[in-house]
């Protein structure tokens, strides 16, 4: 496959071109008769501050200590929107404020494109500083009617937009996904706080379709996913790097797939601790036709949660976007999992493929698990439905699983070496479970 070529290329100052170096003009929103009162809507001087910033060149936008209350607006070329410790950007709770751009549909089939703060094809952007930017998530659900679901908006969201920046910022309690890069190039999230329990879908970081990404020492706790990588597009997930970073979900605290129509190529993921995953750790998927492959993941710790390790080869076969044709099944290909310990409830790893749809060339090495146990010899004798086509998630094999540490189905080439498990409970049903798996070396 080609590489995509960006045709939008940042804006190069003039003193950059000369080799001198341009202090950057700074642009406080109260100029711009933002009041930051917490009641007076600063959405319109917020708005003006930027447009002017762009217009001249370039610049921040600073937020100094307040408490400014916004409605949509819209981030532009040259813009790094700064807020000063003590300032909290607070969203509107009236869900007439927000405006969409670019919907699409995620994978449990809600249209969505909302948010709070947007950035929609535009080059050197950034959001920095140690305040805060609150959703008011609970508020505005509260306040939509009946069937506008989809007027959810999300706290921050980057659509087909090159060199973009977030640090050191702190986010609170979005209606829906926390911060959504859709499509971009190269994006660095440094150092940010994420906590997020609104509603239902409250994400922390997903990366969608985007080349070039780096997470870095993020402190994420959400209600759903902390870190997704997804394609809702065709176009592939690639060279992303996430690393150093404490995670803690409702769901999974590090997830690839779900939509998962384009590929996924090159992740690296290293020192990251998850401190607690209600239904899984690390979760890697392909249902929509994406080639998920040369994915390697170290020095990884789990606390707590369900279970550690859970890869999937599907069938759905979904599509996001209007015009986009189905697929044919994916793979999920050349997986390395090294130096992964974890106190989970269990079982520790579940791999499934589909007939004639293998998952192959899997690595694995120095695992430690410490599993719950307390499985009966009859949830031994479970046979797990095939669900080709089904949503991916571990629920959708029932309740019972006839594996205590390893069930591997429609795998090639499955390598596991070093692998140490204890059991706080006794556990009658067999350790591992392998069904049309062949295997290299001794799990």
């Amino acid at each position: 496959m080609k590489r995509r070529r960006f045709l939008l290329l940042p804006t190069i100052a003039p003193a950059i071109l000369s080799g001198q170096r341009a202090a950057r003009p700074e642009y406080l929103v109260s100029k711009f008769g933002a009041l930051g009162d917490g009641r007076t809507p600063d959405t319109e001087p917020i708005q003006k501050a930027i447009d002017a910033c762009t217009t001249e060149g370039g610049g921040t936008v600073r937020l100094p200590a307040g408490r400014y209350l916004s409605g949509s607006f819209l981030l532009k070329n040259n813009v790094t929107l700064h807020l000063d410790e003590g300032a909290v950007l607070l969203g509107s709770t009236n869900p007439g404020d927000y405006r969409s751009f670019d919907s699409f549909r995620e994978g449990t089939g809600n249209e969505l494109g909302y948010a709070f703060i947007s950035a929609v094809d535009v080059s050197n952007v950034a959001i920095t500083g140690k305040g805060v930017i609150d959703g008011q998530g609970k508020e505005v659900l509260a306040a939509l009617k009946s069937g506008e679901r989809n007027r959810r908006p999300f706290l921050v969201r980057f659509v087909r937009c090159i060199n973009v920046t977030l640090k050191d910022v702190r986010m609170r309690q979005s209606a829906v996904w926390t911060v959504h890069l859709s499509q971009c190039h190269n994006a660095t999230v440094e150092r940010v706080n994420i906590n997020s329990h609104a509603g239902s879908n409250n994400d922390g970081i997903d990366i969608d379709s985007c080349e070039l990404v780096h997470v870095n020492e993020c402190d994420i706790d959400t209600g759903d996913d902390a870190i997704c990588l997804k394609t809702t597009s065709r176009l592939p997930c690639r060279d992303v790097t996430i690393t150093n970073c404490r995670l803690r979900s409702n769901c999974a605290t590090i997830k690839a797939g779900t939509e998962s129509a384009g590929d996924f190529d090159n992740i690296r993921i290293s020192n990251c601790q998850l401190l607690g995953a209600r239904l899984g750790g690390i979760k890697l998927l392909s249902v929509d036709g994406a080639r998920l492959q040369n994915i390697e993941i170290t020095d990884v710790t789990m606390d707590a949660g369900h279970i550690p390790i859970f890869l999937r080869l599907g069938a759905r076969l979904k599509t996001f976007r209007l015009g986009d044709a189905k697929r044919e099944v994916g793979t999920l290909h050349n997986i390395t999992i090294r130096r992964f310990k974890a106190t989970a409830e269990g079982p520790g790893i579940v791999m499934s493929g589909i007939p004639d749809h293998r998952i192959s060339q899997i690595r694995m090495d120095e695992i430690e698990l410490h599993l719950t146990g307390g499985g009966t010899k009859e949830a031994g004798d479970a046979t797990l439905p095939e669900a080709i086509d089904a949503y991916p998630e571990i629920t959708m094999f029932g309740r019972d699983f006839p594996a205590a540490l390893l069930y591997a189905r429609h795998v090639d080439g499955l390598d596991i070496s070093r692998l140490k498990s204890t059991f706080a409970q006794p556990d009658e049903r067999p350790e591992k479970v392998l069904l049309d798996a062949t295997v290299v070396g001794q799990p």
